[in-house]
């Protein structure tokens, strides 16, 4: 028979985990935006950026599959567009890593509630930009 401890998480089994995953996120997303940062300034010769009147990104940088692509190409505006993504997506991760660790120690309310509040940002974030 195995402890219970090896089947149940521990309230600060599951901190450590989502404090391990949260500096994960920031920390990859800043050196991405970084990354993108240094790639912009690399590049002097591109005409400056005109902030007298507001320009939304390029149709290729509001979708994830645009974004993506656009990283891929090296495209300095995609990169930072990507990191931005992974920022946002961190938080996201983290609930969603709640949800796995209540199941986990079979507390249903807990489970419940974050579940709840997943399915309230994966709406937000699916529909709030339309």
């Amino acid at each position: 028979m195995t402890p219970p401890s090896m089947n149940r998480p521990t309230d600060q089994d599951l901190d450590k985990t989502v404090a391990g995953m949260l500096r994960v996120g920031v920390t990859a997303a800043a050196l991405v935006v970084l990354a993108g940062g240094a790639l912009l300034l690399r590049h002097p010769w591109r005409r400056a950026a005109d902030y007298s009147h507001f320009q939304p990104a390029g149709a290729s940088l509001r979708t994830l599959p645009g974004i993506v692509a656009s990283a891929l190409h090296l495209d300095p505006r995609g990169i930072v567009q990507l990191g931005l993504l992974l920022l946002i997506a961190t938080p996201v991760a983290r609930v969603v890593f709640c949800v796995i660790g209540f199941a986990r120690q079979r507390d249903r309310l807990y489970v419940a509630v974050s579940a709840l509040v997943l399915a309230i940002l994966v709406y937000s974030l699916s529909k709030g930009g339309r």
